[in-house]
C-alpha cells in the first residue's frame, strides 16, 4: 500500500545531494530479456487468467497465516496496525498485485507496480526473505491449478506453469531491485546530511571563541580539534595539551596536576596565563571533560580553552570595589575583618603574642561635611587617611569602616598596652596638625575605643566591637582614647546616649509591654507555664529588645522600678488566662544582676503576690549561673528566702557560665534551663549532645525539672524527648505573643 514521504528535518534545497526518485526508475526490459518473456507468454496467461484466479480467497487466508506465524513478521504487522494501517486492506493489496501478474503485462507501466511494491516493503520494514516466502506460496498455489484445473488443456500446462514462473520471478526481482534501491537511497541521503550536518559544524566551531579538542587516551592522540584550535595552536597539535609550553611557566604544574585529576574521571576548570603568538599574555579558561567506560576507565577527554581575560579583569576589579573603599583607596570593612581574623590566626599559633584593635572616630568631620559639602568632606577623608598611612607599619592594617570611621588593626604585639598607648599617641599627634580645603584650615580631634587579643575577646566581631564600645565612651567621657573594660554593660555608648533620656518616663508613658512565649510538657503535650519578656515600643524605633535596653536601665538606677513593673503585670495578666485545676498558669519572670543584688527584692516580690491574689507557686524566678554566682552566699540567701514563699527558681543558660556545680546542691533550685547554643548543634556534634544528656541527667538526679529554651525544630524536640529532657519552649512551639495574641493562642490550643 502507498505510505506518506517521511518528514526531513531540513527542506531538500539545504541538501544539494537530494534526488528525486523518478529520475532513478527501474527499466523493466533487461528483466524481460533476461527471463525471456514473449509474446506467446503474455498470450497463455491472457487466455487462462480467469481460471487461474479461481482461489483467490482461499489463497488469501494461506498468505494472512503465513504473516503471522512468522514472530518477525507478525510484529512489523503489528507495527503497521499501530500507526493506522489495516491488515486486511493489506493482504487484498498484495492479492491484487498478484492477480494482476496473471495478465502477462511485462510494459514500464506494469514495472512501476512492481517498484513501488518493493519501496512499500522497504518502508514498512518488510525484509526480501519474507517476500521470497509469499512468492513461493503462489507459486505453489497458481502450479497447483496448472496441474489440476480441467479448463486448461493438458498440452498448455507447460507453457502456462513456465509462463507464470516467469513472471513471478520477473516481480520477485524488481521488489527487491526496488527494495535495496530504496535502501541506497536512504543511506545516501544520511550520509548527505550527515555531512551537511558537519558542514554546518564546521561553520559553527570556526566562528565561535571556544578552542576546542578530543584526546584519546589510549593512544594519546587528539582525535578532533576545531578550527579555532588549529589556527590558535598551529596544525601541528600536540597531545595532551596543545601550546602547553605557551602556558606561564609557574601555572604548567598546576595544569598537569589538573590532567591527572582528568585521567581519574574528575572534570576540572581552572585559569591560567597563555602567551600569544605575538608575545602579549592572556587570561584563559581551561576545562577537562572525562568520557569514561561503564568500569570507569576514561577512554577520551573533551577539552575547552576560552579567552576570559576580560571577565578576569573585571572579576579583578571588582573583587578590588569589594574590598577597597572608594573615597580613600583604603581597605573596607570586609577586608578589615579579613585581615583582623587573619591576625588572630596567627596570634594563637605564637603563644605570648597578641593583636590589637583600634576604631578611630572624626570628631568634628560632620560639621564640615555639612557645611563645606560632600567633596570636601571626601577630601578631608583622604588627607586623614594618608596621614594615618605614615604612622602605622606595613604589617598593620587601615581601613575606613563607614563615614568618618576608621579601623585598625595592629598584629603581633608582645608589650600591647604600650605599644598601642604609642600608635594612640602618634595618631593624636598626626591628626593635631589643622587640615587644609580651599585655603581653609580645618582642626579635627578623634575618639579612639581599643581592645586587645585576648585580653579582651577571641574573635574578629567581639573585638572589633568591644572597641567600638570604648570608642563611644571615649567620645561620652571626651578622652582621647580609652580601652575595652570587661566590665562596662554590653549596651554600646551609642545606645547609651539615646536611651538614657528616653528610658525616663518610658514607665509613666505606658511604653513597655510584655509578651509571653509558653512552656510545653515534652510527653504529655500540655501547657505548663508560660515566660513573661520585656519588650519596649519605643517612639521611634519600635519593638526593641531587653538586651539593648536593660544595661542602661542598670547603669540609670532605674532597673527596680522596671523590674517592679514587669512583676505586676504578669501576675495580673497571668490570672486572665485559664487555669488548670483552678491553678493559675505559672508564670516565669526573668530578673538581671542588678535588679537581683538590689535591697529589696524578696520584699517587693511578695508585695506583687499579695497585690495579684496569689501565692508563690504561680511564680517562676529565672536567674543566670553568671548574676546567682557573683556573690554566692548572698544569692543563696535570696534564693532560700524565695523559696519559703513557694516561689521557683530557675537557672537561666545553664552550662554557659562558670561550670562549677557545687552549688546546685547548696541551693533551693527548681529548674535547669538548657541554653539554646547547645540545641543548634546538638545534631551534628556528638559532644552537644553528650552535654545536653548530661545536664539532663544532673538535673534529674538533683531533682531539678529540666527545660530546653529556643526549640525551633520538630527534630531538635524528637531529640530532646529521647533524650529525657521535661520541658521546652522555642519557636517550634510559639513565637512571643502580646498577651492579647498569647490568650488567643491558648483558646485556640484548647480546642
Amino acid at each position: 500500500m502507498p505510505t506518506p514521504p517521511k518528514k526531513r528535518r531540513r527542506q531538500k534545497e539545504e541538501r544539494p545531494s537530494a534526488r528525486k526518485k523518478s529520475s532513478n526508475s527501474i527499466s523493466g526490459k533487461e528483466f524481460n530479456y533476461v527471463l525471456q518473456l514473449t509474446a506467446e507468454d503474455a498470450m497463455l496467461l491472457n487466455r487462462y487468467r480467469d481460471v487461474l484466479a479461481q482461489g483467490a480467497a482461499g489463497f488469501a487466508e494461506t498468505t494472512y497465516n503465513y504473516l503471522f506465524d512468522n514472530p518477525d513478521i507478525a510484529d512489523v504487522m503489528y507495527a503497521y496496525e499501530r500507526q493506522g494501517g489495516n491488515i486486511g486492506e493489506l493482504v487484498r493489496g498484495q492479492l491484487e498485485h498478484h492477480l494482476g501478474l496473471l495478465a502477462g503485462d511485462v510494459d514500464e507501466t506494469a514495472t512501476a507496480r512492481s517498484e513501488e511494491m518493493g519501496r512499500c516493503n522497504y518502508r514498512w520494514g518488510v525484509k526480501p526473505v519474507w517476500s521470497l516466502g509469499s512468492y513461493r506460496l503462489y507459486l505453489d498455489h497458481l502450479r497447483h491449478l496448472v496441474a489440476t484445473e480441467p479448463a486448461i488443456k493438458p498440452e498448455d500446462r507447460d507453457g502456462v506453469e513456465s509462463a507464470l514462473t516467469k513472471m513471478i520471478f520477473r516481480d520477485l526481482a524488481i521488489t527487491n531491485e526496488a527494495y535495496w534501491r530504496a535502501a541506497v537511497e536512504q543511506l545516501t541521503d544520511q550520509r548527505d546530511e550527515i555531512g551537511f550536518e558537519q558542514d554546518l559544524a564546521v561553520e559553527l566551531l570556526s566562528n565561535i571563541p571556544q578552542h576546542l579538542w578530543t584526546v584519546d587516551i589510549e593512544s594519546n592522540r587528539i582525535s578532533f580539534a576545531s578550527p579555532g584550535a588549529r589556527a590558535f595552536c598551529g596544525d601541528k597539535l600536540e597531545a595532551p595539551i596543545p601550546c602547553f609550553f605557551r602556558i606561564h611557566g609557574s601555572e604548567r604544574e598546576r595544569v598537569l596536576t589538573a590532567w591527572q585529576q582528568v585521567i581519574d574521571g574528575e572534570s576540572i576548570q581552572l585559569e591560567v596565563r597563555v602567551t600569544q603568538s605575538e608575545g602579549s599574555e592572556r587570561w584563559f579558561r581551561m576545562a577537562f571533560y572525562p568520557i569514561a567506560n561503564r568500569r570507569g576507565r576514561v577512554l577520551r577527554v573533551h577539552c575547552l580553552m576560552e579567552d576570559v581575560t576580560d571577565l578576569h579583569t573585571d572579576r579583578e576589579r571588582l573583587e578590588q570595589l569589594s574590598t577597597q573603599d572608594e573615597i580613600t583607596g583604603l581597605a573596607n570593612r570586609a577586608l578589615w575583618y579579613d585581615r583582623l581574623a587573619s591576625a588572630l590566626a596567627v596570634a594563637r599559633r605564637n603563644p605570648g603574642s597578641s593583636v590589637a584593635v583600634m576604631i578611630l572616630d572624626i570628631n568634628q568631620f560632620k560639621m564640615y561635611n555639612d557645611s563645606l559639602g560632600h567633596h570636601a568632606g571626601d577630601e578631608l577623608l583622604r588627607q586623614i587617611s594618608r596621614r594615618l598611612q605614615k604612622v602605622l607599619r606595613d604589617t598593620d592594617t587601615l581601613a575606613r569602616l563607614g563615614g568618618d570611621e576608621f579601623g585598625i588593626v595592629l598584629p603581633m604585639l608582645q608589650d600591647a598596652e604600650r605599644a598601642v598607648e604609642r600608635v594612640a599617641g602618634q595618631v593624636m599627634n598626626t591628626l593635631s596638625a589643622p587640615f587644609s580645603y580651599e585655603e581653609k584650615e580645618l582642626c579635627l580631634s578623634s575618639a579612639i575605643g581599643i581592645s586587645i587579643f585576648p585580653q579582651h575577646g577571641d574573635d574578629a566581631h567581639t573585638l572589633a566591637s568591644h572597641a567600638d564600645s570604648a570608642m563611644y565612651r571615649a567620645k561620652w567621657n571626651a578622652a582621647p582614647y580609652l580601652f575595652y573594660e570587661s566590665e562596662e554593660s554590653a549596651a554600646s555608648a551609642t545606645e547609651h546616649l539615646q536611651f538614657s533620656g528616653q528610658l525616663h518616663g518610658a514607665l509613666e508613658r505606658e511604653e513597655f509591654e510584655l509578651h509571653y512565649q509558653p512552656k510545653i510538657d515534652l510527653f504529655s503535650g500540655k501547657i505548663c507555664g508560660a515566660e513573661a519578656l520585656l519588650r519596649w515600643q519605643h517612639p521611634q524605633e519600635g519593638l526593641v529588645l531587653p538586651k539593648r535596653f536593660i544595661p542602661v536601665a542598670e547603669q540609670l538606677g532605674m532597673i527596680s522600678p522596671i523590674t517592679d513593673w514587669v512583676l505586676d503585670t504578669a501576675l495580673e495578666q497571668s490570672k486572665q488566662w485559664p487555669a488548670s485545676n483552678g491553678v493559675p498558669m505559672p508564670i516565669s519572670v526573668n530578673v538581671s544582676a542588678r535588679s537581683f543584688q538590689s535591697h529589696g527584692l524578696v520584699a517587693r516580690i511578695e508585695q506583687a503576690l499579695k497585690k495579684a491574689g496569689l501565692n508563690g507557686k504561680s511564680l517562676e524566678i529565672e536567674i543566670t549561673e553568671g548574676t546567682l554566682m557573683a556573690d554566692l552566699d548572698e544569692g543563696a540567701r535570696i534564693l532560700n528566702s524565695l523559696s519559703d514563699l513557694g516561689v521557683s527558681i530557675a537557672i537561666d543558660d545553664f552550662g554557659t557560665g562558670y561550670s562549677s556545680l557545687s552549688y546546685l546542691k547548696r541551693l533551693p533550685i527548681d529548674t535547669l534551663k538548657i541554653d539554646q547554643s547547645f540545641l543548634e548543634g546538638m545534631a551534628r556534634n556528638p559532644k552537644d549532645a553528650a552535654i545536653v544528656r548530661s545536664i539532663i541527667e544532673l538535673g534529674h538526679n538533683l531533682g531539678c525539672k529540666v527545660i530546653a529554651e529556643g526549640v525551633e525544630a520538630e527534630s531538635v524536640r524528637r531529640q530532646l524527648k529521647e533524650l529525657g529532657c521535661d520541658l521546652v519552649q522555642g519557636f517550634h512551639i510559639s513565637k512571643p505573643l502580646p498577651e492579647k495574641g498569647f490568650r488567643e493562642w491558648l483558646s485556640h490550643v484548647a480546642h
